[in-house]
This record gives structure tokens, C-alpha cells and sequence, in this order.
């Protein structure tokens, strides 16, 4: 990435989704939704990785370039810069249970590019950021649910 990509790029983001053993179900459906984001211009998928960890803890990392199945991301694969270090990977795999599966993706918030650039222009500088996960927010939910029918 050039100086003018970097002022200009947007937050990133990082998923990880691990899938139990036998319990992965790969129809293309995540993909499709990737390259959707992607044509809408509100993602910009910088590095995508698989991970399989086999029963006895071996790992190996899979770049998209290994599936046949996941043309939806060919489109994006310009776009990667494949930011994942050797030890992001370490990392990840350490957190792994044996025979499963994860997915890693890192993206660039595009929509929010704009407002990143001007605040960066301004002076300021990203100190937090954070997700709330849906689990916590349905938590949240059913705790006042409780609280108003007690």
C-alpha cells in the first residue's frame, strides 16, 4: 500500500470463525456474501485465510488461492495485502481446538474511509474501538425483560 492508500484507508476489522469438527457446512454461502460486500464498496477484504488443525494439534494455514470453490473472492483477491504475520498465525492455531476449522478475515471498513481521512486531517487519532457481540446484546435483552416482568 502506497502513503496516499494508508491516509486514506479506513478501520479494520479482523474476524475469526472456527467451525467444530464435522460440524462445517462450506456451500460458497459466506463467500457470496463477502463479494457482495465487496461490490457494494462497503469492505475492502485485505487477507483471508483457512486454518485446519488436525486431531494431533498440526496446523495448516490455506490461502483462497487452495479452493476451487470460492470464485466470489477471486474479485477481491487484487485487493489483498495479506497482513496476517507468521505469528498471528501462531496465535490463532494456539486457540484453536483440535479437528476443527477457522476462517480469518481482515477487512478495511471502506464506508467509513471517508470520515477516518477527515478525522486523521483534523488531527485526531482512533483511541478505541471495539463490537459488541449479539450474544452480550441478547444477553442485555432478556436481563431487563426479566427486571420489567419481576
Amino acid at each position: 500500500m502506497t502513503q496516499v492508500d494508508i491516509d486514506e484507508l479506513g478501520p479494520v476489522d479482523y474476524m475469526v470463525v472456527e467451525f467444530p469438527p464435522g460440524a462445517s457446512n462450506f456451500t460458497g454461502e459466506m463467500a457470496a456474501e463477502i463479494g457482495r460486500l465487496v461490490d457494494a464498496k462497503l469492505v475492502r477484504v485485505l487477507d483471508i485465510l483457512i486454518l485446519q488443525k488436525d486431531d494431533n494439534g498440526s496446523v495448516e494455514a490455506l490461502e483462497i488461492d487452495d479452493f476451487d470453490q470460492l470464485d466470489e473472492l477471486r474479485a477481491a483477491e487484487a485487493q489483498l495485502a495479506e497482513l496476517l504475520a507468521e505469528e498471528d498465525v501462531k496465535n490463532l492455531a494456539n486457540a484453536m481446538e483440535p479437528g476443527t476449522t477457522a476462517g480469518v478475515l481482515v477487512w478495511e471498513n471502506s464506508w467509513a474511509a471517508p470520515f477516518a481521512s477527515a478525522a486523521r486531517r483534523s488531527g485526531g487519532q482512533l483511541v478505541a474501538s471495539g463490537r459488541i457481540p449479539v450474544q452480550a446484546i441478547l444477553a442485555s435483552l432478556e436481563a431487563e425483560e426479566a427486571l420489567e416482568g419481576a
